[in-house]
């Protein structure tokens, strides 16, 4: 029997939350979506997407069904459910940045009510549900977590662009306290088709982070085998692709110019912070952050190599980059490193343009404020050099060939190819 008017609250509206949201009423819930973004709400209550990959109709299908966004926190309290999915960046010292948990913990806490449920999706450390946000939810609200309210971690596990319907996707679920997990398993098990129950909010925040750690990993190994492999004149795709045959005991990962994303750059540092506690080292994983991070200036280096082919230096050069978004076929440029690609080259003097069907302009960002504004641009032959950052699938059938500029693809995803063509 329904206690309250919206079945859930979602607070924060991004590329993890606005999918929640509209999963929860495509499955009959009342769903109410809290930002701090004005021009977002109002965009939602208008039936129009902010991003790309989702679209209109989705965003007018979930209103017809009553989902509403607002930016007042007091209407929680007519919650039965509240999940968090606010953004967890790191600082430039790679310490967690818990800001906007926090902040949102403290927002929600005067206005929290007996019974109701409270999640953490956001991805952090092991202990930040018990240690962060019971703390500042019992403060400010005057309730007992377990007691009064019922408090859980479920990690969220949104793939931007991934055709898989959120449905498909299992969601592990840990808990304060049994009651708390099952309560969070059961508004869940509204959306999904498996759940995934874990004796704790910390066991649930610990495998969120080994998802992301171990790909982090072995990206950063096939981008060592590919500086190597290059030295040998040996194509690392080609032996991706003929190691992937094998059935069993491997997993192909591709090199890249670098990791973006919000979880796979940041998240592994989380686990590193928190390991300092304990004094326990995280060696692989902070090696790999060094390979990770390291392969834009390796980009940068190819592309002086290509330039200096045809008699040219960096300086004064005209340079497109091809990609801005940090995955195919999206909008999402959140830590791109092409941006890492951008900053470098401008800094040695290139003139730097960039073309991405699916970023039309440079939207303001934590990490390149200096660049926003900036407006996609044509592929032409009017530059020195061009650089395949991103594998859209509008760049596979490009005819680079016919431009006669140089071509530097990061991602083996060229097809018609120029005769000066390199692999970053």
């Amino acid at each position: 029997m329904k206690t309250a008017p919206f079945d859930v609250a979602i607070i924060g509206l991004g590329y993890v939350g606005l999918p929640l949201c509209l999963a929860f009423a495509r499955s009959g819930a009342a769903v109410l979506g809290v930002d701090l973004d004005q021009e977002k709400t109002e965009s939602l209550n208008a039936g129009r997407s902010y991003i790309k990959h989702l679209g209109d109709a989705a965003i007018a299908e979930a209103r017809q069904a009553g989902f509403q966004a607002t930016t007042d926190f007091s209407l929680i309290r007519q919650a039965g459910a509240v999940l968090i999915c606010v953004p967890t960046p790191l600082t430039t010292n790679r310490a967690p940045d818990l800001s906007f948990v926090e902040n949102t913990a403290r927002a929600i806490a005067p206005h929290l009510k007996p019974g109701q449920l409270v999640v953490l999706e956001s991805t952090t450390y092991p202990g930040t549900t018990e240690e962060v946000v019971k703390p500042l939810l019992e403060a400010g609200s005057g309730l007992r977590a377990g007691q009064d309210f019922f408090l859980a971690y479920s990690p969220e596990r949104e793939d931007p662009g991934n055709a898989t319907n959120l449905s498909e996707i299992p969601k592990v679920v840990g808990g304060l306290t049994p009651a708390c997990r099952d309560r969070a398993a059961a508004l869940y098990g509204r959306i999904v088709g498996q759940l995934v129950p874990v004796s704790s909010c910390a066991a649930a925040e610990a495998t969120k982070l080994l998802e992301n750690i171990f790909r982090a990993v072995n990206i950063a190994m096939v981008n060592e085998l590919k500086i190597i492999y290059a030295a040998m004149g040996i194509d690392i795709w080609e032996v991706i692709r003929a190691a992937a045959t094998k059935p069993f005991g491997f997993m192909p990962f591709y090199p890249g110019p670098g990791l973006g994303g919000h979880c796979i750059p940041i998240d592994p540092f989380y686990l590193t912070w928190k390991a300092l506690e304990y004094d326990l080292p995280t060696r692989l994983i902070e090696l790999a952050g060094e390979i990770n991070t390291a392969m834009p200036e390796y980009v940068v280096g190819r592309i002086a190599e290509a330039l200096n082919d045809s008699s040219k230096a960096v300086r004064g050069s005209r340079i497109l980059l091809l990609g801005l978004a940090y995955k195919p076929n999206v909008d999402d440029d959140r830590e791109s490193p092409t941006y890492a690609i951008m900053e470098s080259l401008e800094k040695r003097g290139a003139a730097v343009f960039y073309n991405d069907p699916h970023v039309p302009a440079i939207r303001p960002g934590r990490s390149h404020h200096h660049v926003a504004g900036r407006e996609s641009q044509p592929i032409t032959a009017d530059y020195d050099v061009i650089v395949l950052c991103t594998n859209h699938a509008e760049y596979a059938e490009f005819d680079f060939a016919s431009l006669g500029v140089p071509l530097v693809d990061c991602r083996d995803a060229a097809q018609k190819r120029p005769a000066r063509y390199y692999r970053a």
